[in-house]
């Protein structure tokens, strides 16, 4: 996968018949051709499953595992309706967010509202760059203190400029294919711990399982509840990147521009399916990394009455580890920690990058089909964002907090996103690469259950909570 915008006669974002290629048939053929969902996988199994949800499942034990399953679950359908969106025409989200209807002079509503998500997630991204400076911190300290404000503000830097420079100099791909196997390495780890747990003095039965399948919310857990779902699984913001991935791996460019002929059709549809696959294996390895790290909060930390708060989140959450597999695993911890919080920045990095700058392109500001503007605009961000984010964790310095706070805003950017998938699947997504009728029956019932969650996540926001 191309780590940035390449040159015009190879512009992933630029449709030409000479960029046309045929789908490969099959999972063998197609799996060379999978990718955006590894750097999904990279980005979701870090501050959602690592930070939210052991943190909920410390809070309110076994009885939201229902919504661990649903969370990631659901929003699958969103997350492919709008990449099928993306291989049809070649555009990334944010352009065709921008033409849903009402507009505020040049932006659609939904860019808006999007500024809005981006403002919070610098909360929410800063909270990752921190988690990962306090793991490197208690693991290699500055002075006696790992969490003392000096440790804590050398590791920070070092980690922002080092995401700088491992992206300027053009070494993401290397970066991310390690943070992808270190990922998967320690979430297989996780769920082998999880899976391990009724061998131990934290063990969980078949009834500690039922207990969390009942479809409630405890009392005074709305909060976190609201914003797991928010940031577990797909989020808003994954499933707008996904589709720059996507541009970016090739999938609209192998299809080539809409001639209307069946040729295309045919192409289409066989990336789209290719496109599949590759959500498919993604959620494999979000949804098994997320029930684990909650179950070991539910089983390991509730117990105990550990709930990780402040710049101590990663000493109590690697009690998970050291409760189960003694003091030695600690060191372990912090090493998947950082691989899962890093892959995690490092992921964000490239795609918040993309994002902002195709938000700048719909303001008129660049033309985004100009690949040698985008990417000078990339680098610009890809410089400013670690950076802002370094200064917002410096600041706050509650890393829990701030990933939750980014959390409930995605929640409610997600009702604007199903909004303009269906928007831009009525009136741009060519009528013959709409999805079946399973795929269509799962597509309503994931909208409604947004829909219906956004709702009430803005209920409970100004105060109006139902019951």
């Amino acid at each position: 996968m191309s780590a940035t915008p390449e040159t015009t006669s190879t512009d992933p974002y630029t449709l030409t018949p000479e960029g046309i290629k045929d789908p490969p048939m099959g999972w063998r053929a197609s799996f060379r051709y999978l990718g955006p969902g590894l750097i999904l996988s990279a980005s979701i199994v870090g501050s959602g499953e690592l930070i939210a949800t052991t943190t909920l499942g410390a809070e309110v034990g076994f009885a939201l595992l229902w919504l661990v399953i649903f969370s990631t679950f659901v929003k699958v359908a969103v997350q492919v309706e709008l990449a099928r969106w993306t291989i049809a025409t070649g555009q990334p989200a944010l352009t065709g967010y921008n033409r849903v209807p009402p507009r505020i002079g040049r932006m659609g509503w939904v860019n808006v509202l999007w500024m809005v998500l981006a403002l919070t997630k610098l909360l929410q991204l800063g909270g990752i760059i921190g988690g990962t400076a306090v793991a490197f911190s208690i693991l290699l300290p500055f002075g006696p203190d790992p969490l003392a404000f000096q440790s804590l503000l050398i590791w920070t830097s070092m980690l922002a400029l080092g995401s700088i420079a491992l992206l300027w100099t053009n070494s993401y791909r290397l970066i991310e294919r390690g943070a992808v196997l270190l990922v998967v390495i320690f979430t297989f780890v996780t769920v082998g711990i999880a899976l391990g747990l009724p061998f131990t003095p934290f063990a969980y039965g078949a009834g500690d399982v039922a207990s969390g399948l009942t479809f409630l919310i405890p009392a005074g857990a709305v909060g976190a509840a609201i914003a797991m779902f928010g940031i577990t699984g797909v989020g808003a913001d994954e499933i707008t990147f996904y589709t720059y991935w996507c541009i970016e791996k090739g999938y609209a460019r192998w299809a080539g521009p809409n001639d209307g002929s069946e040729a295309w059709v045919r192409r289409a549809n066989g990336w789209i399916r290719v496109m599949y696959k590759d959500a498919f294996i993604s959620w494999l390895v979000y949804t098994f990394g997320t029930l684990a790290f909650y179950i070991m909060g539910a089983a390991v930390l509730n117990p105990q009455g550990l709930v990780p708060e402040g710049n101590g989140m990663i000493t109590t959450l690697s009690r998970i580890y050291t409760d189960v597999l003694g003091e030695w695993a600690s060191i372990a911890f912090l090493i998947g920690a950082i691989a899962v919080l890093g892959s995690t920045m490092w992921a964000a990095v490239p795609s918040w990058s993309r994002m902002y700058v195709n938000l700048l392109a719909t303001m008129g500001v660049l033309d985004w089909q100009d690949p040698v503007a985008r990417l000078r605009w990339i680098r610009i961000f890809t410089v400013a964002l670690p950076l802002l984010w370094a200064v917002v964790y410096l600041t706050i310095q509650s890393p829990v907090v701030m990933v939750q706070i980014g959390g409930v805003m995605t929640g409610i950017f997600l009702v604007a996103t199903v909004v303009a998938v269906w928007y831009l699947r009525s009136t741009e997504t060519d009528p013959r690469l709409r999805g079946g009728t399973t795929f269509n029956v799962l597509l309503v019932v994931s909208s409604v259950a947004i829909g219906l969650l956004g709702v009430y996540t803005l209920l409970q926001v100004f105060g109006l909570g139902i019951g």
